[in-house]
């Protein structure tokens, strides 16, 4: 494309890539989308495996234009990304991991559809190959997604297409110094900025590959940096949306994939040591971003162990657990209209966790009813409390005739 604007630059950063490399870039040449609509910069970030001879040799009998480039090793994906980033030219851009592959059609579809609808990011619907793939977000294709409401915030991996005049713009850039979520806090802050996010689900647009290896960066490098990673996404969404529901919606992304895992099972493994170290790094961030609004939207499990995360309560969150890992069901208790699960410690007054901690999810309190929702419930708890209480063999009467 002498002189022309590609419609998609394809960034690859491949590290130690063998042999997934190999299907990743056929992929890439097969695109419907066509070789003269398209731009590949391939970033070989100090492999010692083949991976760099490997892209010279796509790059040599490809049908479009290839860039390679061979750095030293950046130490996270956010190196090789940012380098494919700044040389890239064409209207959006498209992050490929080295070790996944593309849909036939997967960047005919993404630009398509950014096109028609003029949003800046494009989210196709992405599987699972020998490894899980988030699902919740692909249940309809849609041309304008709410991020707050809608489950896109559960999808911040980079393998999106992105409108490059967008980055540009802003001046975007994967942080180098994360060891992990990068690329989450690069996609929130793109659909942050956006105008307007999309959403391909009516096609397998990307394969994500479960390599044999288990060298995912996402489940290696310990439990600090992923307590770094909650941070910067927390800070980012109280930078770009104040305090309130829009807020608390978004939060619920980092609370609920990025620390709750921290404090599940994995814990009856750890010492007491790791998990105080843990509490200590979360507290923070329980201070500034935990809120009511945060809370109610949780399940009930959920909410109970952020809840004692909250108080600095490891006795009681290690209990929960336990249960929680046995498989026991908690018994449902109603008190006052509202329905509780009673988990370990309920309103157990040592431990100190409040009720609200083990309220169900939607259960409202009567002060929270419109007056008439409230006067029905009241009405109702009234009779069965006046049945209850009457003598054997009687049925309390109704109104001043003694009806029933």
């Amino acid at each position: 494309m002498p002189g022309g604007v590609p419609d998609v630059s394809v960034v690859i950063g491949a590290f130690d890539a063998m042999p997934y490399l190999v299907a990743c870039l056929a992929s890439v040449a097969a695109q419907s989308i066509g070789p003269e609509r398209m731009e590949v910069i391939a970033v070989d970030d100090g492999s010692t495996d083949g991976t760099g001879a490997c892209l010279e040799e796509f790059a040599a009998r490809a049908d479009m234009p290839v860039r390679v480039v061979r750095q030293s090793n950046s130490g996270a994906p956010g190196g090789p990304r940012n380098t494919g980033l700044r040389l890239a030219r064409g209207r959006y851009v498209f992050f490929l991991d080295a070790d996944d592959r593309l849909g036939e059609q997967a960047l005919e579809r993404l630009v398509a559809m950014a096109d028609r609808a003029r949003t800046d990011v494009v989210l196709g619907r992405t599987v699972g190959v020998n490894r899980r793939a988030a699902s919740s977000m692909w249940g309809a294709t849609v041309e304008r997604a709410d991020i707050f409401t809608s489950c896109v915030k559960y999808t911040l991996s980079a393998q999106k297409l992105f409108r490059r005049e967008l980055l540009v713009r802003h001046g975007m850039r994967f942080d180098e110094t994360l060891r992990t979520g990068e690329d989450a806090l690069f996609t929130l802050e793109a659909y942050l900025r956006a105008d307007g996010v999309s959403v391909v689900a009516d096609y397998d647009c990307y394969y994500l590959v479960g390599r044999e290896d288990g060298k995912h960066v996402t489940k290696s490098g310990g439990y600090e940096p992923r307590f770094a990673s909650a941070r910067a996404l927390m800070e980012l969404i109280a930078r770009h949306v104040p305090p309130g529901r829009k807020r608390d919606l978004l939060m619920l992304r980092p609370f609920v994939v990025t620390l709750l895992p921290q404090f599940g099972p994995v814990l009856l493994r750890q010492s007491e040591e790791v998990l105080r170290r843990k509490m200590a790094l979360a507290a923070p961030l329980m201070a500034a971003y935990w809120t009511p609004g945060v809370a109610r939207r949780l399940k009930t499990a959920e909410r109970l162990r952020l809840t004692c995360v909250a108080l600095g309560r490891p006795d009681v969150l290690r209990d929960v657990v336990a249960f929680l890992q046995a498989g026991a069901a908690p018994a449902r208790v109603r008190r006052w209209g509202l329905r509780y699960e009673a988990y370990p410690h309920f309103r157990d007054r040592a431990a100190g966790i409040p009720d609200s901690a083990y309220r169900l999810r939607g259960s409202v309190p009567l002060r929270a009813l419109p007056r008439r929702a409230a006067g029905r419930v009241a009405r109702r708890l009234g009779l069965r409390g006046r049945r209850a209480a009457a003598p054997a063999g009687t049925v309390p009467s109704k109104g001043r005739g003694g009806r029933v």
